[in-house]
C-alpha cells in the first residue's frame, strides 16, 4: 500500500507526522512525502522538539524519537513535488497538521487542493489531523462547487483548545498558535454547511452536517472518505490515551483499516484484510 503525506517545508506537527509514518511503515506500507517544490527534506516545528514555552507543551519523547528516525530515511530526505503527485497511484492520503506560521504554505495551496480533489474522486481513504482538516475544507468538489467534506461529519481542532493555547502563550510568542484569524473549527463548520458556488443543489442528508471536536493528548484526527457517506465519524476522546475510536454507520472496511493505521490503533494487514494485533514494544501509539 502506498500512502501519500504532503507537507509544508517547515513547521508541521512532529507527532502528527512521525506517528502515522511509524505505524504505517512498521506494517510494511510505503509512505511517500511531498513538499511544494520537492527540494530537500522538510522540517517540523522546532518548538515542538525543545518545548513551546519554558520547555513545556512540546511533543512527547516517543514521537520525537520517531521523528529522529524519520528524518534519516531516504523518502523523507527526498520528497516529491506537489505538482508531481499522481493521485491514482496512491492507496491512502494523510493530511497532517501544525499551527506555526510555516503551515500557511500547505493549507493555502491551490495546487495541493487540486491534487486532493482529484484523489477524493477515487473514493479512497483520507486521514486529516488537526489543521490538516482545513485542506479538506478548502478543497472544492468540481461537480458540486462545495467543499469535498460538505454534508459529512469530521473531527477537527477544537476552538476552545486553539483559543486557550493562544491566550496562554501570546504574551511570549505572539500569534504562534493562530495560523489564520479564523479558528479551525469555525472554518470547518462553514465548509460543511456552505451553499454550492456552482448553482448545484446540495445532496439531501439524513442529519445536519457538523464538525465534532474531540481531544487526544496533543492532537485530534478526523478521518473521512467519500465512499463512506455523511455518517462517517471517528473521534479520539480525551479519556483514551490510546486513541479509542467511536464509529457510526457504514464505515467501509478499507477506511476502517487505514484509520486504525493512521491513528495508531490496531494495525491491520490491508492485503489480507485481517487483523494483526501485534504491539509496538512500549509504545502508547498502538495496541
Amino acid at each position: 500500500m502506498r500512502v501519500l503525506m504532503p507537507l509544508p517545508d517547515r513547521d508541521f506537527d512532529t507527532t502528527e507526522v512521525a506517528v502515522p509514518w511509524r505505524v504505517l511503515t512498521d506494517r510494511g506500507h510505503d509512505v511517500v512525502f511531498a513538499t511544494e517544490r520537492g527540494t530537500g527534506p522538510p522540517a517540523c516545528d522546532p518548538r515542538l522538539l525543545s518545548g513551546v514555552l519554558f520547555g513545556r507543551l512540546g511533543a512527547d519523547p516517543e514521537p520525537i524519537s520517531f521523528y529522529e528516525q524519520l528524518a534519516e530515511t531516504p523518502t523523507f530526505r527526498a520528497p516529491i513535488a506537489w505538482d508531481e503527485i499522481e493521485p491514482q497511484t496512491f492507496d491512502g492520503l494523510v493530511l497532517a497538521g501544525g499551527h506555526a506560521p510555516g503551515m500557511r504554505q500547505y493549507v493555502a495551496s491551490t495546487m495541493l487542493q487540486e491534487k486532493v480533489a482529484s484523489y477524493w474522486q477515487l473514493e479512497r481513504p483520507v486521514g486529516a489531523i488537526c489543521h490538516g482538516v482545513i485542506v479538506l475544507a478548502r478543497t472544492v468538489d468540481p461537480a458540486s462547487g462545495r467543499s469535498v467534506i460538505a454534508g459529512k461529519q469530521t473531527t477537527c481542532l477544537p476552538k476552545f483548545m486553539e483559543r486557550a493555547a493562544f491566550y496562554l502563550t501570546a504574551w511570549r510568542l505572539g500569534r504562534y498558535y493562530r495560523t489564520y484569524p479564523a479558528y479551525v473549527e469555525d472554518e470547518v463548520i462553514e465548509a460543511l454547511t456552505a451553499p454550492s458556488s456552482s448553482g448545484v443543489a446540495p445532496a439531501r442528508r439524513s442529519a445536519p452536517a457538523r464538525a465534532t471536536t474531540t481531544m487526544h493528548s496533543s492532537s485530534t484526527m478526523g478521518i473521512t472518505c467519500p465512499h463512506a457517506g455523511p455518517a462517517t465519524h471517528i473521534s479520539s476522546p480525551k479519556s483514551s490515551p490510546r486513541c479509542s475510536r467511536r464509529r457510526r454507520e457504514a464505515t467501509p472496511p478499507a477506511l476502517d483499516r487505514v484509520c486504525d493505521l493512521a491513528v495508531g490503533g490496531r494495525p491491520r494487514d490491508l492485503a489480507a484484510g485481517t487483523s494483526d494485533v501485534r504491539r509496538f514494544p512500549r509504545s502508547r501509539y498502538s495496541r
